[in-house]
C-alpha cells in the first residue's frame, strides 16, 4: 500500500458513512409512511413481521453499522494523524493534515496555505514521496 492509499482510508470511510447516514433517513422516511395492518392471529404458520416492523429492524442494523464505522474512523484518524505527525517537513505536514484528516478540497488547501494551486500539486507530490519513504521504513497496518 502507497501513501496515498493509506492516507485516503479515512476519506473513504468518511464517504461509506455519509452514504449509510442518506440510506438510514430514506429508511426512516419509510417507516413513517408505512402503516400497520390488522389481522387476525392464525394458530398454524409462521407469523411475519409488518412492512414497519421490518422497516425498523433494517433501521436499527444500519445504525449499527454507522456507529462501528464511526468508531474505525474515529481510531483510524488518530492513526493516520500520529503517522503525518512524524512527517518532517512542516509544510508537507500541513498539507497532509488538511487534505487527508480535514477532508478540504485543493482550492481550500492553496487558500489555506497561500499557494498557487499548481504549487499545491507539487508540494503534495512532495509530501506523498516522504510519507512513502516513511511507509517504507514502518510498514503501517491497513483498517
Amino acid at each position: 500500500m502507497n501513501a496515498k492509499e493509506y492516507l485516503s482510508q479515512a476519506f473513504n470511510l468518511d464517504q461509506r458513512i455519509n452514504c449509510k447516514l442518506e440510506q438510514v433517513s430514506v429508511l426512516r422516511d419509510l417507516a413513517l409512511k408505512t402503516t400497520s395492518v390488522l389481522q387476525d392471529d392464525k394458530v398454524q404458520g409462521i407469523k411475519q413481521r409488518s412492512p414497519m416492523e421490518n422497516a425498523l429492524v433494517k433501521l436499527m442494523s444500519l445504525e449499527e453499522e454507522i456507529n462501528a464505522d464511526i468508531d474505525r474512523l474515529i481510531d483510524l484518524k488518530r492513526d493516520l494523524s500520529n503517522f503525518i505527525a512524524e512527517i518532517e517537513s512542516p509544510s508537507h505536514r500541513l498539507l497532509l493534515e488538511l487534505r487527508y484528516l480535514g477532508g478540504s478540497t485543493w482550492e481550500e488547501v492553496a487558500a489555506v496555505m497561500g499557494y498557487d494551486l499548481r504549487w499545491t500539486y507539487r508540494l503534495h507530490r512532495k509530501a506523498l514521496k516522504e510519507a512513502n519513504e516513511r511507509l517504507e521504513s514502518s510498514p503501517v497496518e491497513c483498517l
